[in-house]
């Protein structure tokens, strides 16, 4: 019970989170209105998802480094949670945009770039399922891995800042917290990305747990 005991935090936050999200009171704003609520869910879910990614990356530097198969497992499976949250999170966003913006995907800097950096981690799973022989499988993978992340940061940080976004915080636009964050908001807000970050270490330890079972049965 010691061990999991980030488990246990996990279910009682994201149990906060989502009581919260449908029952808390929000502030009530112009257009976004109830809408707002997806800010507990929406923005967390992206920076659990940077985390993860950033957290793949160093664990294929760490394989590059020692060639232990397993810090390849770990970065592997660190990268399909971070795409899982980036699946939802495209999906809670386009939800949003929908009823904010009057329509699911505009032409924005920042959807764009998400979309490009979304389509270079799916690249890097076909790309593992391109090789036959594991060493080799998992070095490329694990190099093409370190430069996604590499451009990924600047492409959803930097990029979206230097052209006209619908997003708060770039393009000229103020940053959310400026006008519509409040102190019962962070409250929620800022446990949520803890929360949702644990749950992708959980989902990933869960999912290594079962690498490493079928490659001791593979032996």
């Amino acid at each position: 019970m010691k061990k999991n005991w980030w488990k246990v935090l996990a279910v009682v936050i994201l149990t906060y989170v989502i009581l919260q999200g449908l029952l808390g009171v929000v502030p009530r704003q112009p257009i976004l209105n109830e809408s707002i609520r997806n800010v507990y869910f929406h923005v967390p879910l992206w920076f659990g998802m940077v985390i993860l990614l950033l957290t793949s990356a160093v664990y294929s530097i760490k394989y590059l480094r020692n060639g232990r198969p397993d810090d390849d497992r770990i970065a592997v499976e660190f990268a399909n949670t971070s795409i899982l949250f980036g699946l939802l999170g495209c999906a809670t966003g386009s939800l949003w945009a929908n009823y904010t913006w009057g329509e699911p995907w505009p032409n924005d800097p920042k959807l764009n770039s998400v979309a490009v950096g979304m389509l270079m981690y799916l690249a890097y799973l076909i790309l593992r399922g391109s090789f036959d022989d594991e060493q080799r499988r998992a070095r490329i993978s694990a190099v093409y891995n370190i430069f996604a992340f590499a451009v990924f940061i600047p492409l959803i940080f930097i990029v979206p800042r230097l052209n006209a976004s619908l997003h708060p915080g770039n393009g000229g636009n103020p940053a959310f917290g400026k006008y519509d964050m409040d102190n019962n908001l962070r409250l929620v807000f800022y446990p949520a990305i803890i929360g949702f970050t644990l749950l992708g270490v959980w989902i990933t330890e869960l999912r290594v747990r079962m690498r490493r079972l079928q490659a001791a049965l593979d032996e």
